[in-house]
């Protein structure tokens, strides 16, 4: 079995780099999107999530490749992105037509929920910057050559946003496997970004492509089959219970015809409310499996972004050199951690992280 080999810190520019749209998050608070009267703000973004989290919680360099118009509001999406640390020099900027025909910055309306309402998301992001990108728009050689990266990460969400993105995606695995960059990607699938383009079908064509070029694939019980193709019998996509067997099975078949996946995980939820979930995950490397903790009855606050905070955890365990057990254990604890407080991106601190990875409880802090 191949092994991840991940360049040394000394070699490379930025520890991490993640490519995908940004937007600004709209939340009701407490309440709903359509009865709301005013409104939280914060930023997010599958991909930016993971990078932000690297960087914020566990004090690595990362920076983020993505397209904003240059307007009041892509500007502010940049002031978000300064304050959580996160370089900005390979925005794109896009001129202002002055009415976003032509491109605009993409919104996203999101309800906690609370109890048996669960979470809901009102994107708004069709026509925007990002979503335009075309191979030859990002200068990679740039990035991955002259300033060098260790690991880039990259989704499905960013891949179904344009008629092009799946291309511009391969474009920036190709020069990052050229240059020695671990490349992950998380599946993520979203059947309302896919509907108009095809559908699971066109999803599972799209991430076929990709996954050849990946090292490390994440993804949940739902991705591995509607947006990869895989169908093993015994797997329950309605989980109420935590059961890391059902996953194995299919893990197994997705390595046997995918050879270079180097590492293969998944997060486990057991929904028993909006807020109230089991939580788990479970990691594949170098033929073995690695379980997580699991967290009977984690109560959650939001839980929009919970898996991204359980990708950059695994990143963070593997590019710290802890290998795979500590990796999912990163994962699954920095996902639990993130989903206890509002807003797409992380709060939790790395001695938070691991203090629950040791067994750590709520007790108070003073």
């Amino acid at each position: 079995m191949a092994e991840l080999k991940i360049k040394s810190p000394e070699s490379c520019r930025w520890d991490a780099a993640a490519l995908g749209e940004i937007m600004l998050r709209l939340d009701p608070e407490d309440g709903r999107i359509h009865t709301a009267r005013h409104f939280r703000v914060w930023e997010g973004g599958g991909e930016y999530n993971v990078v932000r989290g690297l960087r914020r919680c566990f004090g690595l360099r990362g920076t983020h490749v993505t397209a904003l118009v240059d307007n009041p509001v892509g500007r502010l999406v940049e002031d978000f992105m300064l304050t959580g640390g996160v370089d900005v020099s390979h925005i794109k900027w896009v001129a202002d037509d002055g009415a976003g025909r032509s491109a605009r910055n993409g919104l996203n309306f999101t309800e906690r929920g609370f109890g048996v309402r669960g979470a809901v998301g009102c994107s708004d992001r069709g026509h925007t910057a990002i979503s335009q990108l075309k191979p030859g728009d990002i200068d990679w050689k740039r990035l991955f050559k002259d300033e060098g990266v260790r690991w880039l990460h990259c989704g499905g969400i960013f891949c179904a946003l344009g008629e092009k993105t799946p291309d511009v995606a391969l474009e920036a695995f190709e020069v990052a496997k050229e240059h020695g960059t671990v490349v992950s990607y998380d599946l993520n699938f979203r059947p309302s970004l896919w509907k108009s383009l095809g559908g699971s079908k066109r999803a599972v064509e799209v991430n076929r492509r990709v996954a050849k070029l990946v090292d490390v694939m994440i993804g949940n019980e739902e991705d591995f089959t509607a947006a990869l193709g895989f169908e093993v019998k015994g797997v329950d996509h309605n989980l109420t219970e935590l059961d890391p067997g059902n996953f194995k099975a299919m893990i197994e078949k997705v390595v046997k015809e995918y050879p270079n996946f180097k590492v293969v995980a998944t997060t486990l939820r057991g929904v028993k409310s909006a807020g109230v979930n089991d939580w788990g995950a479970v990691c594949w490397a170098n033929g073995k499996f690695h379980e997580a903790t699991q967290r009977k009855g984690l109560e959650i606050y939001d839980r929009v972004g919970g898996g991204d905070s359980f990708a950059s955890g695994l990143a963070y365990g593997f590019l710290s050199g802890q290998g795979a057990q500590m990796a999912v254990e990163y994962g699954a604890a920095h996902g639990a951690l993130a989903m206890t407080t509002p807003g797409d991106t992380t709060m939790a601190t790395k001695s938070e992280v691991e203090k629950l990875v040791k067994g750590g409880g709520a007790r108070v802090q003073r």
